[in-house]
Formats: C-alpha cells, structure tokens, sequence
C-alpha cells in the first residue's frame, strides 16, 4: 500500500509538506502543492480515512446540496468538487434541493447527523429568514456556489453573470440583430437578475431601447422555458434571436423553434448559457457562454478546506469567475422575417 512517505519521497518534499499540502493548503506554496498531487495521482496515494478520523476528530466527509442536479451544470460542478476532493481524502455527501427551500433544509438537517467537516451550498432562490441560522446550527465551515448571498457572510465562487449576459448579447447585436428575446431564470436569483442586467446595458449601448415584452421568464426549466419561447415566436412582432439564461432553458428553446416549424440558425438564431457537453453535437451546433466549472468546482472546494484547516480566517470573500463565449452554428445574421409566415403551432 502506497503511504504518505512514497508520495513525500517521489515529490521530493518531506512528509509534513504533503500533510500540509493535503490538509492545509494555504500553508504550501502552489509550486510544491502542485508536485504532491503530481505524485498523489501518480502512486495512486489516498489517506486512511478511519485513522485521520480518529487523530482529528473528524469525519472527512464534505456536504454538498445543488439546486437542480438534472442541470448538466451542477452535474458537472459536482464531479469537479468531488475529484479536487478525492485528491485530498475528502468524499462527497451530494443533496438535490430541486429549487425548494423546504427540501434545502431537509438535507441541511440530516447533513448535521452526518458530522460533515464542510458545506458546500447552492442556496435556492427563496428568502427565508432561517437560512442563517440552519447554517449556522451546522457547526462547520460553508461555501456557498453559483449563488453568492453576500447577506450570509459566507465565502463564494461565483459566475460573472453581468458579464455572462453581455457576452451573448453583443455577439447577437454584432450578427446584426435588434430584435432579440430573452428566456431567464427568476429575478429574484442573483444569476438572472445579472444576466438580465448584462442583456440590458448591450441593449442601451446599441442605442436599442429596452423592451420588456421580449423577456420571458423560464424558470430556469425546459418546460417553461418551452412555452414561453412559443409565445415570443407567435407575437406579433417576434424576435429574430433568442438568448436563453442556462442550458436547461436552451433545450426547451430549441424543442419549441422546432416545433413551431422554423429553423434555427435560418429562422432565428440562439444563444445559450452553459456550454453542457453535447452543445457541439446538437443540429445546429449551439453557440454559447462557457462557465469555467472546473475553476470553480477546485475554487470552491479550495476556500472551503482553508476554513476548514484554519487558513483562512476573517470575513467572507466572494470570487468571481469570467465566462468566455464560444461561437458556434446557431447564431447568424438575420435574414428573412417569418413572423407573416408563421406555422401553426396550436
């Protein structure tokens, strides 16, 4: 069985330098970090769990509930945080609240009987009063992620979501549109109120006045996020883009393009936010705004184990991220106005 000394004699460090650099990160400068979990994949290296439990007092166990694990997003959020976590002896405990306050506290209560060392927590969208103190009944260090609530004074890793917003939306008024639609989540989460704000301030720069008919909200669902893209395409007026807030909603978009017997990028062109593994394999190939989930997932989980270790101390600190946009098929410049030749949708 591979120890603590193989790995410490392979990344050329001494054993106290890997503990720390597995436990206590901010103690290990990133060059000599790096050259231990060179070595812990390399050897294979995984701490003995029950042992560490039993000299620490602690369960290595981190806690995790996501707001919707059918997103590929979270998905794919958590299996960054698990992997960071693995290298570092840590397993997951992964909670779905589904977009529910009720059930987030469900799974804050339970995690509590589990003796997590950590939580890393994407709060739903509701106000609720006792948020903070469920939190704090848990007894551990928290991270929030995707969702940052500043009023919580947890630390977070978070999506430039403004800039998210006006990433899209300049590369449809660069097309050459003026008439592009918007599906967003609900505005009383952070994500959607900051995406619409980026949509808004393109807008405005363009010198296009803002138009709320063409801002539907999709709940960050594909089933909303459906009908209300069939109500943009059957108005009177409808746009000659869309841009859709994650990729949830991106699907509903394009089941609904479809079933109103338009084409896309020929009828009206589509901007996404999440660039979800199959984007590229979707007919028409989907351009969109790329989250860097595998930064935060190690962003995240880094903050947390610095909490958790005694590294970090004082207020909490918000990180945020920068989206990049990544062009595709589904986006071109407008070319003819279907809406006097609609399909019969009913």
């Amino acid at each position: 069985m591979t120890t603590i000394r193989d790995v410490a004699r392979l990344a050329g460090v001494s054993v106290t330098t890997v503990s720390n650099a597995l436990n206590t990160p901010g103690r290990v400068s990133p060059a000599l970090s790096a050259r231990v979990h060179a070595a812990v994949e390399k050897l294979g290296y995984a701490p003995h769990a029950a042992a560490r439990s039993l000299r620490k007092r602690a369960s290595s166990l981190i806690g995790m509930v996501v707001a919707d694990i059918t997103n590929p997003f979270f998905s794919e959020l958590f299996e960054a945080v698990e992997n960071a976590a693995a290298m570092r002896g840590y397993s997951m405990l992964l909670c779905n609240s589904g977009e529910t306050f009720a059930r987030e506290e469900q799974h804050l209560a339970m995690l509590r009987t589990q003796r997590i060392d950590g939580l890393i927590l994407a709060p739903t969208g509701a106000i609720a009063v006792n948020r903070a103190s469920i939190l704090a009944s848990l007894d551990v260090p928290v991270v929030l992620v995707d969702r940052g609530m500043v009023e919580l004074g947890y630390d977070a890793v978070v999506l430039d979501n403004r800039r998210a917003g006006e990433l899209a939306t300049a590369h449809l008024l660069a097309a050459g549109h003026r008439r592009i639609g918007l599906i967003n989540g609900p505005e009383i989460l952070r994500t959607a109120a900051d995406r619409l704000q980026g949509y808004r301030e393109m807008l405005l720069a363009a010198g296009i006045p803002f138009d709320p008919d063409l801002v539907l909200d999709g709940r960050y669902r594909e089933a909303e996020a459906y009908a209300a893209t069939l109500r943009l395409l059957t108005a009177g007026d409808p746009p000659t883009a869309l841009f859709a807030t994650n990729n949830v909603m991106t699907i509903g978009v394009m089941r609904a393009i479809a079933d109103a017997g338009l084409t896309c990028p020929q009828d009206i062109s589509v901007v996404g936010i999440d660039d979800f593994p199959w984007a590229g394999a979707f007919t028409p190939r989907l351009t969109t705004v790329a989250q860097p989930v595998a930064d935060m997932g190690r962003e995240v989980l880094d903050m947390l184990i610095g909490r958790m270790s005694g590294a970090r101390t004082g207020p909490g600190e918000t990180r945020i991220l920068s989206p990049s946009l990544i062009a595709r098929q589904s986006t071109t410049a407008p070319f003819r106005n279907f809406h006097t030749e609609k399909a019969d949708v009913g």
